[in-house]
């Protein structure tokens, strides 16, 4: 190597240092922020040049070291995990905030639940039995009866209250999952550009991934990379977004409860095909507003269609007995609870007797004003008995049980929840631990590229003082 070519030697070191200076900083830049991925500068050294000619022999040095590129310091298979686990954290937690509210709005134990106003309501019955004056106890019940009337139709409310807040949330879930994957579509197309013209595409790569995880919270979608730098993100299967195209989905189906159908997720342009998908929060919400099928639908069509039932079998079971009943004015037939058509039960169910006056409560036309028959029959509703004495399923059996249900259901959820918000906290964390920036690292690598610079450059010098003894005091010795 002539002295000429050691001055390029210097001068390949001089250029790898101040590059890998130049990463550090924007590493040191970057270092509070969401997304980035630090980076290092890749290099390797030059070997020597061929030897050509008869007379060229002896060992020869390499040229110096060359750019070879700035990694990303990622890793896949941990980006992977941490899109997998925030797809299972984001199904569950949809589900359990969903279930909790539904658990809340029971109030259940607790002097303002339902069990409590049934409680109330059967004494009731039993004191307008075991009184001598009909009148004060009678009112009171019907003042009992009027408060759970209400509570059941808040508490149906409450339901179809929450269905309505998932499917609002479902549809901003729907835009937030198109937005991103037309964002994914157009970084391939930037990336691919770029990685084409042999340039870097780091702070493109980290919108991508922080883009990909998105839509994998939402959809559970898998990412295949490509040789061009893009990624597929698929759904169900199907792509979502395949290289510089994003296909859209929309929400289709029910829009309030009550229309009792499906909702669904279907591609835009496709229509009437569904996309499927197991996982992520818009795989849970729709989980959650699928229609009741006899216990095997969506959970909140389930709760509300037990609100009917219970509300259903409550007045079927009082008016059975009641009707066998006498006013004072001798009518019989008559029924204490009416349920509106056309409306939900839970929320149809009213009160027909106004006064005392209007109470079936005397078993015959012959019984005395004070006959306590058909009132204490009732009040043995609470406790499991018909009116031949029989044992039957309560009323307040049943709220009992889908109380039961709701809380169980729910506490497995926030227990499923809770263990899968712990598995991508931890998968996120190991992603964090590999790629985010160590300020004690940089600041090492820091000093150690700037002592790289200075020797390069003191190297230089060097050289530059060996050519000036070549070229200007050659000759000059002796004189």
């Amino acid at each position: 190597m002539s002295t000429f070519g050691g001055l390029n030697t210097a001068y390949t070191g001089l250029v790898a240092a101040r590059q890998g200076l130049n990463v550090v900083g924007q590493n040191i830049a970057n270092a509070n922020t969401d997304g980035y991925t630090r980076q290092r500068v890749s290099t390797s050294a030059l070997g020597a040049t061929a030897s050509t000619g008869v007379f060229s022999h002896g060992a020869r040095v390499g040229e110096g070291v060359a750019m070879d590129g700035i990694e990303r310091l990622a890793s896949a298979q941990l980006d992977a995990r941490v899109r997998a686990t925030a797809a299972t954290a984001g199904y569950t937690a949809v589900r359990a905030n969903a279930l909790a509210s539904v658990e809340d709005s029971l109030n259940e134990p607790g002097e303002n639940g339902i069990s409590a106003k049934l409680d109330e309501f059967w004494a009731g019955w039993q004191t307008l039995a075991n009184g001598t004056d009909t009148a004060a106890p009678a009112a009171l019940l019907l003042g009992t009866a009027g408060e759970l009337v209400t509570q059941i139709s808040e508490g149906y409310q409450a339901v179809s209250n929450e269905w309505s807040s998932v499917r609002t949330d479902l549809n901003h879930m729907v835009s937030e999952l198109n937005g991103a994957a037309t964002q994914v579509a157009a970084l391939n197309v930037q990336i691919r550009q770029s990685l084409a013209t042999g340039g870097t595409a780091n702070e493109l790569l980290d919108q991508r991934t922080s883009l990909t995880t998105t839509i994998a919270a939402l959809t559970g979608a898998s990412v295949t990379e490509q040789a061009d730098g893009t990624v597929n993100v698929l759904v169900g299967g199907n792509a979502l977004v395949s290289g510089g195209i994003a296909h859209q989905v929309r929400v289709t189906g029910a829009r309030v409860m009550q229309d009792n159908k499906s909702v669904q997720l279907e591609w835009t342009d496709n229509a009437q095909t569904p996309v499927s998908m197991a996982s992520g929060e818009i795989a849970g919400a729709l989980s959650l507003l699928g229609p009741a099928s006899s216990g095997a639908g969506g959970a909140l069509a389930e709760a509300a269609a037990s609100y009917n039932s219970f509300a259903s079998d409550l007045a079927d079971k009082v008016n059975a007995i009641y009707s066998t009943g006498f006013t004072q004015a001798d009518a019989t037939d008559q029924k204490f609870f009416a349920v509106a058509s056309g409306a939900p039960a839970a929320q149809g169910l009213s009160i027909l007797p106004k006064a005392s006056a209007d109470m079936a409560v005397r078993a015959s036309k012959d019984s005395g004003e004070y006959d306590s028959t058909i009132a204490d029959a009732i009040a043995q509703l609470g406790a499991g008995f018909a009116a031949d004495g029989s044992v039957i399923v309560s009323p307040s059996t049943v709220w009992s049980d889908f109380v039961t249900k709701t809380g169980v259901l729910t506490q497995t959820e926030l227990q499923s929840a809770s263990l899968a918000s712990s598995m991508s906290s931890g998968a996120t964390n190991q992603q964090l631990a590999n790629s985010s920036v160590d300020l004690d690292e940089e600041n090492v690598n820091l000093l150690m590229f700037q002592h790289a610079y200075q020797g390069a450059a003191r190297m230089m010098t060097a050289v530059d003082e060996m050519l000036d003894t070549l070229i200007n005091r050659t000759g000059l010795v002796g004189r």
